[in-house]
Parts: C-alpha cells; structure tokens; sequence
C-alpha cells in the first residue's frame, strides 16, 4: 500500500476517532503529497524512496519549527511541533541507533579511503545515499566529523 493509500485509510481513522492532533498530522502529510504530486512535470505515483524523502523532509521542518519555539519561550507551539513529530514519524523507517550508525559510518570512512576532516564531503555523499531515511542528517554529520577528527 503506497503512503498515500495508508495516510487516507489513517485520516478516516482519526477523524472517528475525533483524534485532533492526528488529523493536523496527517492532514499535513496529505497537503505535501498533493503538492508533489501536482507539481509540473510530476508523475502520476511516487516512489516508496521519495515517500520517505517527503516524511523526513516534514520531520525536519517540524524540528526546525520546535527549535525556534524552543528559544522563544513558546511552550504552547512547542507542544504542537512534538505532537506532530511524534503522529509523523511513525510514517518514517525505522532509525537506526547510534551504535549501528558509528559502525556503518565507520566501515564508510574506510571504503572512501578519507583521513582527514578536510574529506567528509566525499564520506558524506556515500553515507547519506546509504543511509537516506534510516538515520538523520544532522546525526551522520556529527558522527562523521567525530570519526574524521580521530
């Protein structure tokens, strides 16, 4: 069932269930995929690795929003963003631990060959291809710099 499918199947749910804070979720996964979809040049289905590219693309703003609110004292926005990560999130592979991404970007530095902080770029382009939906950006970045600084 594609993410469309499972989100129109999910908003019916919600919308007997009265559940406000899936249906402003949900809704939102709904707004992007439409957005996508009628875009020029878009076609008719997307593909399960652009479903998930859409999710964590909705994850990031919500966390980005979160942040802001976060600094600005704003608790009442704040909440939202959480409860719309948490509804969101549960559209998005499972992530991997940092246990498990320390190894494979480990294993990553040693096929690229890099040494050097000055190479994370090219480690970067393999892992985030590797890794796309499986682990955040910001987390690869952080690792990868700590391994390369070694």
């Amino acid at each position: 069932m594609s993410l469309e499918q499972t989100i129109n199947n999910d908003l019916k749910t919600a919308m007997l269930a009265k559940d406000e804070v899936a249906l402003r979720s949900l809704r939102a996964i709904k707004a992007a995929i439409l957005i996508v979809k009628t875009a020029e040049g878009a076609k008719a289905a997307m593909s399960a690795e652009e479903e998930i590219k859409l999710v964590q693309k909705l994850v990031k703003q919500r966390k980005d929003s979160l942040e802001i609110y976060e600094k600005q004292n704003r608790p009442d926005l704040a909440q939202k963003e959480k409860e719309e990560i948490a509804v969101i999130e549960k559209y998005m592979p499972e992530q991997l631990s940092e246990a498990e991404l320390r190894e494979i970007l480990s294993k990553i530095i040693a096929e690229t060959g890099a040494s050097s902080p000055a190479e994370m770029g090219k480690v970067m382009g393999v892992a985030t291809k590797q890794l796309a939906g499986k682990a955040d950006g910001k987390a690869i970045s952080a690792i990868v710099k700590e391994l390369l600084a070694k």
